[in-house]
């Protein structure tokens, strides 16, 4: 219960002796209330700043000695301590009725915010069980309008008073949602985000400058970019190994024509060292990949 106090929303003093009238006996129960005015929602940093206002109209003009309510429930869930658990309110309508059960407001309207947040609903709750525990309250609970003539607490209200005054029920999280695409990887990018911030998951290449053979050598292992990094310059290098045999072959490929055309060696001959020089380049490329894998 997210309760504030009189002194932490800034309560005038109420006026003696009307405001300090102790309950004469235990409440049967609790009577929900609502503003009866337009209401619109406010940051939670201006509650106090109404509360304070609702105040100043009960004393200043309805001439009672304090704020009529036990509590006031704002729309963040907050709940605040108007007259409290021993104080007879004034606002059930008259002194029976207000001996009778607790007074607890919710902060909506008749007009513009009239439905009540799940926030509020939380801490209407939270009053209700916190009057029936520490009040005593009994297990009655109604609307304003149970035993006196009038709209309030409004119909949004009065009918989740009517249902028992139940906690909102918790919102299921939606299922993610992925595009083909996303199936089609092995990562997704949260995945990789978490990956790349995560440090001394992966083990270091055995090549690498500082790899230590020691598994509990903070060397062992690299984080996720370090890995990323590695992989480029391996790529980079076997593209410039790669793009030098290309030239090294065109090269030969060359020269077997021109010896061919000039009638210097035997075609077999020829055929013989181009095929040999293209296994060799062949076998070159295939060890500098095995290096950079």
């Amino acid at each position: 219960m997210k309760l504030v106090s009189r002194s932490q929303w800034g309560a005038r003093a109420y006026r003696t002796p009307n405001g300090a009238t102790p309950y004469s006996r235990p409440r049967r129960g609790v009577k929900f209330h609502y503003l009866g005015t337009a209401y619109s929602d406010r940051s939670h940093d201006k509650c106090d700043d109404y509360v304070r206002q609702i105040q100043a109209q009960h004393m200043d003009g309805n001439g009672w000695s304090d704020i009529g309510y036990s509590f006031v429930v704002c729309t963040h869930g907050y709940v605040y301590e108007g007259r409290g658990l021993k104080r007879r309110n004034s606002a059930n309508g008259n002194t029976s009725l207000n001996e009778q059960d607790y007074a607890v407001l919710l902060m909506v309207g008749s007009t513009g915010l009239t439905k009540p947040t799940d926030a509020q609903l939380h801490g209407a709750r939270d009053a209700l069980e916190y009057c029936r525990t520490q009040g005593p309250a009994g297990m009655w609970i109604g609307g304003h309008r149970d035993g006196y003539a009038t709209a309030c607490p409004g119909d949004a209200v009065y009918a989740w008073v009517k249902a028992g005054a139940p906690r909102p029920a918790a919102s299921p999280t939606p299922p993610k949602t992925t595009t083909p695409e996303e199936n089609d990887v092995a990562f997704t990018k949260d995945d990789l985000e978490t990956l790349a911030g995560t440090d001394g998951v992966f083990k270091a290449p055995k090549d690498a400058a500082d790899y230590s053979a020691d598994p509990k050598s903070p060397k062992h292992y690299w984080a996720f970019g370090s890995h990323v990094n590695d992989n480029t310059t391996r790529i980079r290098r076997i593209d410039k190994t790669t793009a030098a045999l290309t030239a090294q072959v065109a090269a030969l490929a060359a020269a077997v024509a021109a010896l061919a055309r000039d009638g210097g060696l035997p075609l077999a001959q020829v055929q013989a060292a181009a095929e040999a020089g293209a296994k060799a380049a062949l076998e070159q490329l295939g060890d500098t990949l095995t290096k950079e894998s």
